[in-house]
């Protein structure tokens, strides 16, 4: 197989990844995206986490909030709870790796903020623990999963919400999970900035 064979295969699984998943996760990226801009609209925020790959599409959707996605509009609240290395260097090393974004929860957030919980197998242990930290301060979760969902959809509640890719790949996972990111910054906007929307379009 030749690299440029092998880049199309890869192509080609992800595409077809994309098309399986499409049906089984646009509700529940509807739903969240719903859940996200209520939040928004109420003056609260979204905390958002996940480890590796994971933390770096947490980093990449607070960048899109914060800034701007594709409309120009005012910064949205967003804080990625993966990105300040004293904080979870010293959460570590008094306490546990599980518990570095939990801790960040209960600090800073509030009943009615959102928490995106990122990751792929849905095993990780410090997900886990910020999605219990977050039932506790009355904050609703949307979870972006894979595989069977793990741990974490079994600490989802009833108003919170999976977004679970249907695939083993993590790759594949991660490359769902970037999209339908995308999809949940779009809603936020079309619903939070209807006018700016409209101006648009062409």
């Amino acid at each position: 197989m030749t690299p440029e064979e092998r880049i199309a295969q890869l192509f080609h699984a992800s595409i077809q990844t994309k098309r399986e998943a499409l049906d089984k996760v646009a509700p529940a990226i509807a739903r969240a995206g719903h859940l996200m801009a209520t939040a928004l609209r109420n003056d609260r925020k979204i905390l958002v986490c996940g480890n590796g790959g994971s933390a770096a599409d947490a980093q990449h959707f607070s960048a899109e909030l914060l800034n701007r996605f594709e409309l120009e509009r005012p910064g949205l609240p967003a804080i990625a709870l993966t990105t300040d290395s004293s904080t979870l260097t010293s959460i570590a090393n008094d306490y546990a790796f599980d518990e570095v974004f939990s801790r960040q929860v209960r600090a800073l957030g509030q009943p009615g903020d959102a928490l995106l919980a990122i990751s792929t197998s849905g095993a990780s242990p410090n997900v886990v623990s910020a999605c219990r930290a977050a039932a506790e301060r009355n904050i609703q979760v949307v979870a972006l999963t894979g595989r069977q969902g793990g741990a974490v959809a079994a600490t989802l509640r009833a108003d919170d919400v999976e977004i679970r890719v249907p695939a083993e790949s993590t790759a594949r996972i991660q490359e769902v999970h970037l999209l339908a990111l995308h999809c949940l910054c779009d809603l936020v906007d079309r619903t939070l900035f209807p006018a700016a929307n409209e101006g648009t379009q062409g």
